[in-house]
């Protein structure tokens, strides 16, 4: 039987000048991308409100994602049910 722990990467990265240890399975370029968008996107944030504390730039920027994943789960769905329904109608 595999050790799972022997998949498992270690990463540090940058994210709104904080320096974090990052594990899991996924690839190490895999979880520096997500980092550099989380970055990206509390800067973002930060621009449109300076006077904001980190902890609240974070709480924004999470419900920010949130939300994109939101409307994108929701495209999604959408789009199933679409393929389901032309399936059904071709199918007779």
């Amino acid at each position: 039987m595999e050790d799972k722990k022997s998949n498992i990467n270690k990463v540090t990265v940058q994210i709104f000048g904080e320096e974090y240890v990052v594990k899991g399975p996924e690839n190490p370029d895999y979880i520096e991308m997500l980092a550099s968008y989380v970055d990206r996107r509390m800067f973002m944030i930060h621009q449109r409100n300076p006077n904001l504390s980190t902890s609240k730039v974070a709480v924004l920027t999470a419900l920010n994602l949130a939300d994109e994943l939101n409307k994108l789960q929701e495209d999604y769905d959408d789009l199933v049910k679409a393929l389901e329904e032309e399936r059904k109608n071709r199918m007779g």
